[in-house]
């Protein structure tokens, strides 16, 4: 039996991510966090868990933590971990480029998987966008457009911009000069090493991401629809069992997948 701690219990990911590990022989839910102040704390997730407002108070009992919160929370908790050192899953998005920097550093000594989408498919789409933009070059233009709910905080999401890091790296790219964050006004032609990422929301959307290579007479796009965010707990109950055996170290989903 792997013994879980869920961050961000109250969340839509955190609830789906703890009816999953309800339903799993193997794992066992030990303590559900949420942030000071939240309305929920000191609610019942089940007979035998409160969701709680602090880690420390039930991390003894976890060989896994998972947490879906806000970068502010999640680099919190790391501070709590690092002197732990248990395996923390991390599928927070929204981080800075100095924070995931951070992060590398942090867990040197303990597990850590930081994945900005934990869907199987997605991460397959990763290494299809990789492999597709070997292929077709430079003579290709490449744009991302995703879409979201209206209450997702952060834009573009991390799924478009991990898919923008596989394609600038596989076009030997430098993606702090070449992303282009949608379009407005007089901006003149596009330019051959730009990649476009254009962000949707609205409604209930679950997360959808399309990859378009647009040439001279054809079109080739690679598209994701999630239409439910069990695909995303799916991908967490796989993280936490592989997790659970990991040594120190920095994984993400393609290490769980076996696709590196």
């Amino acid at each position: 039996m792997i013994n879980v701690v869920v961050c961000g219990a109250a969340g839509r990911m955190g609830q789906r991510i703890i009816t999953m590990i309800h339903e799993e022989h193997d794992l066992k839910l030990v303590g559900a966090v949420e942030g000071q102040g939240h309305l929920l704390v000191g609610t019942r997730v089940s007979p035998e868990v409160k969701i709680t407002d602090n880690l420390e108070q039930v991390v003894g009992g976890a060989e896994v933590i998972v947490d879906f919160t806000s970068p502010k929370a999640s680099l919190g908790f790391l501070a709590v971990l690092a002197k732990i050192k248990k395996p923390l899953i991390i599928g927070t998005t929204g981080f800075t480029d100095e924070e995931i920097k951070n992060i590398k550093f942090i867990t040197q000594n303990f597990p850590c998987l930081l994945a900005a989408n934990m869907s199987i498919g997605v991460n397959l789409m990763f290494r299809l966008a990789r492999e597709v933009a070997q292929i077709l070059g430079d003579s290709y233009d490449v744009e991302i457009v995703e879409a979201h709910h209206n209450r997702k905080k952060d834009a573009p999401s991390g799924t478009a911009l991990a898919l923008a890091n596989e394609i600038a790296s596989a076009l030997n790219r430098n993606i702090k000069e070449n992303l282009v964050y949608g379009r407005k006004g007089n901006v003149g032609e596009r330019l051959p090493k730009e990649i476009g990422i254009h962000a949707v929301r609205g409604g209930d959307i679950v997360g959808d991401h399309t990859v378009i290579f647009a040439g001279r007479g054809e079109r080739l796009e690679l598209t994701h629809r999630a239409s439910s965010r069990d695909t995303f707990a799916r991908g967490v109950v796989r993280a936490i069992r592989f997790m659970a055996k990991a040594k120190a170290g920095f994984y993400d989903m393609q290490d769980i997948l076996g696709l590196k």
